[in-house]
């Protein structure tokens, strides 16, 4: 019931939210947010178009297969043809060899006739011995060929034992690419829920979260972290931290990348070294990181520490309202891929 009700109020915000941005951002960074959920789109389609790509694999897999039991069907018959070949010589080999042994019988008769016949019956002999010869030749010939198609078969029915086998294989992973893939979004998707609920009380305060590219990103303004030009997180801004760092702390598959971002203005104040905004954006995010490793047990190995200076905004307009989105701390949580990495580098 609880969770229904926050559901309900998160809705409520979601569209109070809405309607609030909807009137206050110009047209132009409408159009520009309507450019990045494309390009989000156009990421989704790319995974989209990488998993039809396994598909499309496995068809063509199919296909060889099929083509290799056509080749299998077509040298079984060549097999049976040759057989029956073979037996009909083999058929006339027994005959020639039944005329042979009249021949020599024949002849036997005819040694008492005379010359003439005598000598015709010799010729007709050396004839069906000829005949006889070139039968076994045959007969020897058809027999290597057909041994050669036998051996033809089984090679081919081994390669389409194989063929099936890596079939089986190459389904077998895209079925588990498939399954971590779901397990990944799933786990995307329940973090984003257990951070927003860990947040509530200040997503109105310059907080937001999303996800996003299968991330989840947790965005802070400059005013609930720090002063300005300052790289130290402020009591407000450390609570927030330290109740991200909670949910973290019980989501040790999460990779966290914390990235600092400034204005365009040039950094004049030079105290505690600071050179320029793309420092100042690199301590803060050092900041926020230490933050996180003081108040939970989050692997340091799993953090870390960026910054892009002003080179990253989220609006171009040269203006007071657009400086003030652009300074900004963004917190990406994203899920290991061991598994789909292990799946990948197998093929």
């Amino acid at each position: 019931m609880r969770s229904h009700m926050k559901k309900n109020i998160l809705f409520v915000l979601a569209g109070v939210f809405a309607v609030y941005f909807t009137s206050c951002v110009p047209a132009r960074q409408f159009e520009e947010l309507k450019e990045k959920e494309k390009k989000c789109a156009q990421e989704l389609a790319e995974l989209k178009a990488g998993t039809l790509n396994c598909a499309t694999k496995l068809t063509e897999c199919e296909n060889d297969v099929q083509v290799l039991k056509r080749k299998v069907s077509n040298l079984q018959n060549d097999t049976m043809v040759m057989g029956n070949s073979m037996r009909l010589m083999t058929k006339n080999y027994d005959k020639l060899n039944q005329t042979y042994d009249l021949l020599i019988s024949k002849n036997k008769e005819l040694l008492e006739g005379n010359a003439n016949e005598n000598k015709m019956l010799v010729t007709n002999y050396q004839l069906a011995q000829e005949q006889l010869q070139r039968e076994q030749d045959a007969l020897k010939v058809a027999k290597a060929e057909l041994e050669t198609k036998r051996a033809n078969l089984d090679k081919l029915n081994n390669e389409l034992k194989d063929a099936q086998e890596a079939l089986k294989i190459r389904e077998a992973k895209l079925t588990e690419l498939q399954n971590i893939l779901a397990r990944k979004d799933s786990t995307v998707k329940a973090l984003k829920n257990k951070v927003t609920d860990a947040l509530l009380g200040f997503q109105n305060n310059g907080l937001t979260v999303e996800q996003k590219n299968g991330k989840v990103y947790v965005s802070l303004e400059e005013k609930l972290l720090f002063a300005s030009g300052s790289i130290n997180v402020d009591a407000k801004g450390a609570e927030a931290i330290k109740s991200l760092a909670k949910v973290l702390e019980q989501n040790q598959d999460i990779n966290i990348l914390v990235e600092g971002h400034t204005d365009n203005v040039p950094f004049s104040n030079s105290v505690g070294g600071i050179k320029d905004n793309w420092d100042l954006s690199v301590l803060r995010a050092t900041s926020i990181v230490k933050l996180i490793t003081a108040n939970s047990s989050v692997d340091p190995k799993r953090l870390t520490a960026a910054g892009h200076g002003e080179f990253f905004p989220i609006d171009l307009e040269n203006t007071a309202q657009a400086r003030k989105k652009n300074r900004r701390t963004e917190i990406i949580l994203t899920p290991k891929l061991d598994e789909l990495l292990k799946i990948l580098e197998t093929n």
